[in-house]
């Protein structure tokens, strides 16, 4: 019995070696069963690759191994990175002093420029103005042109002075002036017929009126040589002011941990470094968009919001795996209900009440977690792809990948691990286009399992009493005789072949256990046998045959006064390898 229990707690030690299936899709649908050596035989295909694959996930558990032994103890961290975390703990505070965590700010100084365009436009438009004025005067003498363009040829010269006075002040009303020289000049051409001196006057009075603009503009820089003093007693008054009240600096903090006060504000700050490979100025701009963002979408007041309950079956909350992180469970089969699915998705006020209720519960789950340098402040996510809608129901794609958005700039380094159970054969193409542009940090996080391995995969990272019936775990809901605390044990049952489970009973007492094996079709009997060599086997459960719709999971009990053992016999007739869970515990009793 010992052997036995002891091969699947081998196969757990490499369970962080899953993560290799992301890594390389070729090997993906075989590369998640290979550890589970005990349900490999469910497929030929996979059974092939489970010798060569199993050195690769050795070499992988170390990956694995060295991506959860990452410090968050800042006395621990290499030199660079201590280094790193400094600077960015000087440029957090330079920008709580200067309170550049506010968004107004930065819509006040988008302001601004908007006005100066208008500024810019104003004069092009009266110049625009004064060309229509000077063409509606040009219609009556057109004709004129025609005849006597010969006669004044001395007129040449002064739409070219015309041109000069005018570039000289606005260089983007040039055009203009050319235009207003032509009208003018049709009218000197009137002139000339009375006498040649009158054209003379009437382009004196041609450059008067375009002069006329310049002096307009001289006021303008008088109101600004005006103002010059006005500004410089405010900049003088400015540091006056800046320096009598002196604010305190911007106090801000994410998930209700100050960015500067203690230990657990190193941990958050690690966070964005290593979201950024430990480029401080990526980082310290990653938080500073996080805080705004976390203020333009009100996530603080998201949290007593009332949302509705109507997705709790998509998205939970249920135990801890083996290193004490919080799971969570995103079953996507739920969306094939036709209600749920346009009640979620239908138009884009529903996609985007989704998307809050999605940050709600994601914000609720961090606050459970424990910042302290030694703590757990990630979460492991399981994502059941079981029935999933997949890729062509674009409304699910179009929330998904804004909600993806939205975790990877804004959560840093919140996922300890991603598995993925039940994935279907489009997923494994999809991750295959994806992989490459994955860094390596992010697919050592990835594991993904066929639906026969789903199971084998959860218990690697997960203790069977922490996993939800419906996965092959024990966990149920309402009161039972067992709780989490109840650890079980895990053992492959090999194919055509007899397994017995033995349960010692030392005296008066109640024996109670809980069994089930994975997927069942197997025959199920118990007995208990007494010590004494002239006492009498009892049959407790007849010996059938269990099938894999009958029961998930089988409890029973048996009272004795007498010393002796239960027996449960578990007879795999099949050509696959089964996952037996079971575990006991005695209650004494006083008659």
């Amino acid at each position: 019995m010992a052997e036995e229990t002891q091969k699947p707690e081998a196969a757990a030690a490499p369970a962080p070696t899953e993560e290799v299936v992301v890594e390389k899709e070729s090997e993906q649908e075989d590369a998640p069963e290979k550890p589970a050596d005990a349900v490999v035989e469910d497929k030929p295909a996979e059974a092939v690759e489970e010798e060569p694959k199993v050195e690769a996930k050795d070499t992988k558990v170390t990956e694995s191994a060295s991506f959860k032994e990452e410090t968050n103890i800042a006395g621990e961290l290499p030199d660079p990175q201590k280094k790193a975390l400094d600077e960015l703990k000087q440029l957090i505070q330079e920008a709580l002093n200067k309170h550049e965590f506010t968004p107004p700010p930065a819509k006040d100084k988008d302001k601004p420029a908007p006005e100066e365009k208008k500024e810019e436009d104003q004069p092009a438009t009266s110049a625009a103005e004064t060309e229509v004025k000077v063409e509606t005067e040009a219609p009556a003498p057109v004709e004129v042109k025609e005849e006597e363009k010969a006669d004044p040829p001395v007129e040449a010269p002064a739409p070219v002075e015309v041109r000069e006075e005018e570039k000289a002040d606005p260089p983007i009303e040039a055009p203009a002036p050319e235009t207003v020289v032509e009208t003018e000049v049709v009218e000197k051409v009137s002139a000339a017929d009375d006498d040649g001196a009158k054209t003379v006057e009437a382009i004196e009075e041609s450059v008067v009126a375009v002069a006329t603009p310049p002096p307009a503009e001289k006021p303008e820089e008088e109101a600004s040589s005006s103002l010059k003093p006005e500004v410089v007693a405010q900049s003088e008054e400015k540091p006056e002011e800046a320096e009598v009240p002196r604010p305190p600096p911007q106090e801000v903090s994410i998930w209700g941990i100050p960015l500067l006060a203690d230990e657990r504000s190193d941990v958050i700050l690690l966070k964005f470094l290593r979201a950024r490979d430990f480029k401080v100025k990526d980082a310290f701009t990653m938080i500073k968009n996080t805080v705004i963002w976390r203020k333009e979408f009100g996530v603080d007041g998201l949290l007593d919001e009332e949302l509705g309950n109507e997705l709790e079956k998509v998205v939970f909350m249920h135990g801890f795996d083996k290193e004490g992180h919080p799971v969570c469970y995103n079953v996507y089969g739920e969306f094939q209900n036709k209600e749920l699915y346009q009640n979620t998705f239908a138009d884009e006020e529903k996609r985007s009440k989704f998307l809050r209720w999605r940050i709600q519960f994601l914000e609720k789950s961090i606050r459970k977690l424990d910042f302290s340098p030694n703590g757990i402040s990630t979460i492991v996510q399981v994502n059941d792809l079981k029935n999933s809608p997949g890729p062509g129901k674009r409304e699910l794609r179009q929330a998904t990948n804004q909600a993806l958005h939205l975790l990877q700039d804004n959560y840093p380094e919140f996922v300890a691990k991603q598995v993925f159970i039940n994935v279907p054969w489009w997923y494994l193409a999809f991750n295959m286009m994806i992989s490459p542009f994955l860094t390596q940090r992010t697919k050592s996080k990835f594991v993904c399992a066929s639906p026969a391995k789903s199971s084998d995969i959860l218990f690697r990272y997960i203790a069977p009493e922490q996993v939800p019936v419906q996965y092959g775990g024990l966990s149920r809901d309402g009161e039972q005789e067992f709780t989490v605390a109840d650890a079980a044990t895990e053992v492959t049952i090999k194919p055509a072949t007899k397994h017995s489970v033995e349960f010692p009973v030392t005296g008066k007492s109640t024996v109670v256990w809980e069994v089930r094996v994975v997927g069942w079709d197997v025959n199920y009997g118990a007995e208990f046998v007494p010590t004494a060599e002239d006492g009498y086997t009892v049959i407790v459960s007849k010996t059938r045959k269990v099938g894999p719709a009958d029961e998930t999971v089988i409890s029973n009990s048996f009272k004795t006064g007498e010393p002796g053992k239960i027996v449960l016999t578990i007879d795999n007739q099949t050509t696959k390898k089964k996952k037996l869970v079971y575990r006991s515990k005695a209650k004494p009793y006083s008659e």
